[in-house]
Formats: structure tokens, sequence, C-alpha cells
């Protein structure tokens, strides 16, 4: 405990200092913005393959996870488009034996210029941008059919978990977001091959280009997003390069208005 107490008290953070017995921080920042949201998205900080992923509302992400306080599609369909992929691998530092990239909120999300109308300061009932509606429905199919991949139904089974009473942070029984997470049970003849079910693994043989379907999505997925920032001559053989360029002058011009 004296080694600790010595370390806290040198850390930035006045919790950290102040409270140097405790593991952590609560994060009471980013409770306060997701406790009304039904789901949010979450992207591991250190990951091979930049994915993003739904997590329900009482699920409690850990540190190593990066919370984006959103819950529409369009939002997760535009983070996991090529465009902020690009932007977030060029703002992004290295970390590990793999030099696997990071992700975090100063350089990769809050500079990525998001297409106008769609921006984060906007609640998805204020998009103003066409192209939200269609953006939505790729990242929809994306989620859908990459879970039909993950837990295929006819090898699993999905076990409602309990409801739980009326929280006093506002939300009303019934809600979505006022129950735990479905527990997912690997059939027996199963078990096995679920365990090589998993996000990296998917995303390796889509690098390989194994799974075209995978493919497919991501580039419908890729197009909706670069028509609503009006990039109508998007193209997948379209260098990462070029969509730098086109993202920092917008950024540009965003700044010389403010």
């Amino acid at each position: 405990m004296a080694n600790v107490k010595e370390l806290r008290e040198t850390n930035n953070r006045e919790n950290y200092r102040r409270f140097w017995w405790r593991f952590g921080e609560p994060r009471p920042g980013m409770r306060d913005a997701i406790v009304r949201l039904r789901r949010f998205i979450v992207t591991p900080r250190v990951a091979k393959h930049r994915v993003f992923v739904w997590l329900a509302a009482r699920t409690s992400p850990d540190s190593r996870l990066f919370v984006i306080a959103r819950d529409d599609d369009t939002t997760f369909g535009v983070l996991h488009s090529r465009i902020h992929e690009a932007w977030s691998l060029a703002n992004a530092s290295t970390h590990g034996v793999g030099n696997d990239p990071t992700y975090n909120a100063k350089s990769c999300f809050e500079t990525f210029a998001f297409p106008k109308g769609l921006t984060p300061n906007l609640k998805p009932e204020q998009y103003t941008n066409p192209h939200a509606v269609h953006i939505a429905a790729a990242a929809q199919r994306l989620n859908q059919l990459r879970e039909n991949w993950l837990n295929p139904p006819e090898w699993v089974d999905v076990i409602p978990e309990v409801t739980v009473l009326p929280s006093p942070t506002g939300r009303r029984a019934g809600d979505e977001g006022n129950h735990y997470p479905n527990r997912i049970i690997p059939k027996p003849d199963y078990a096995k091959a679920i365990k090589e079910r998993t996000l990296t693994n998917l995303y390796n043989l889509k690098q390989k280009g194994e799974v075209q379907w995978l493919e497919d999505l991501h580039f419908t997925l890729d197009a909706a997003v670069a028509r609503a920032y009006g990039w109508d001559d998007y193209t997948p053989e379209m260098p990462d390069e070029e969509i730098l360029r086109r993202l920092l002058k917008l950024n540009l011009e965003r700044a010389a208005k403010t």
C-alpha cells in the first residue's frame, strides 16, 4: 500500500491522488452520457483491425475500450467506414509487440470531420444530410450479418436474462435499456467452432480476401458515407492519401469559419 500511495501522489489525475487506494476511477462523465441510451458504440483502444461494435446499455465497459455515447446506426456507420478508418490510422500511435494502432479521443475522434449535417453535436432527429438513412441501413445490415457469422442461430441457444427494476436514472420498466444482455450459449456440438468465431478472425479472413460478403457490405457502407460527403467519384481504389487530403481540407474550411 505504501508503494501505491507514493506512486499515486505523482499522478496528474486529482481523483487518483486523492483516492489513491481505489483501483481506478468510475468515469462519471461517461456514465452520465450513456445512462439513458439503449446501447452505445465501443472500439478497442488497441487493435489490429479498427472495428466498432454495439454494447447493451447495462454493460460496463473497461478501460481498454473507447466509448462513443451514441445509439444511432448512422454514427455507427460513419465510424465504421473506410473514410474514418483511414483518418484514425493516420492519426494513431502504435502499441504492443505487433505495433497495433491505437484509438483515442483527441487525435482520432475529435479531429475527424464528420459529413455535414451528421456531426456529433446533432441528435439523430436533427440530421439534415439526406444520406443518413442510407448509411444507417448499410450499418444495420453489416452488424446483422456479422453477428450472424459470430453466433450462427443454429449453433447457439439464446437465454433471456433477467429484467431489472426501474432505476432512479429515469429508465422506464420495459425499456430495452432496462434489460441485461441475453446470454448466448453454444450448443454442445458447436462449442469449439464458436470459439473460432471472433471479430479478429473474421477480419483476418477479410484481409485475405476470403469473405466476399463482408467486403461487399463494407463497400456499400463506404459508398453511402462517401456520398454523404458529396464524393460521387469514390471507388474502393481511391488512395488513402486522397481521402486524408479531402478530410484535411474539410477540417481547414470548418476551422476558418469558427
